[in-house]
């Protein structure tokens, strides 16, 4: 067995993300993580009813509660235009934190089932609220003009994605200069 992953069910996980993340969802098996991990197949069966429910257990460990963090880290920020930059800064930290989660999430979703696909959406959809939310608050402010906030949070989340699949491509940009680009 790999030293890596010891043998509990969060090795599992792990082993997934790093699969996933190397050869992509349809392109990592049962068997693949079972081998990385030293494990039999039935013992990853024991643990996850198939390939989909670890891929959603990776998106509970991940990415389900970003939208929670992301609230807490505008909470002690006063004004429209600090909660907006906490915001941002806090989405970039924590997509920075689970990097390989949230490219598996974005580059196999076409992969999910329905079920997945409506989980996945919901998150997705929960964030994108945050920023309207917050873009509001900005255009009431009058730091915004009502016509950019109609797409304003669209190209935000563009931004970030775009930065979070592509980092590795782009020398010398860091969490903090996007932010500040933003």
């Amino acid at each position: 067995m790999s030293k890596r992953y010891a043998g509990r069910r969060e090795d599992l996980v792990e082993a997934a993300v790093d699969l996933f993340a190397a050869n992509g969802y349809a392109g990592t098996s049962i068997r693949d993580i079972a081998k990385i991990t030293g494990r039999s197949v039935s013992n990853v069966y024991h643990y996850f009813k198939d390939k989909e429910s670890l891929w959603l257990a990776i998106l509970e460990y991940s990415v389900q509660g970003m939208p929670d963090r992301l609230r807490s880290a505008m909470k002690p920020a006063d004004g429209a235009e600090q909660r907006f930059s906490a915001l941002v800064r806090a989405h970039l930290q924590e997509s920075m934190r689970h990097r390989r989660e949230v490219k598996i999430f974005f580059i196999d979703e076409e992969r999910l089932s329905p079920g997945g696909k409506r989980i996945n959406k919901r998150i997705q959809k929960e964030i994108l609220d945050l920023y309207r939310e917050q873009i509001g608050e900005l255009l009431k402010a009058r730091h915004v003009s009502p016509a950019a906030a109609r797409v304003l949070a669209f190209n935000v989340l563009g931004v970030i994605n775009w930065y979070l699949r592509w980092q590795d491509h782009v020398a010398g940009l860091s969490v903090e200069e996007i932010h500040d680009q933003i």
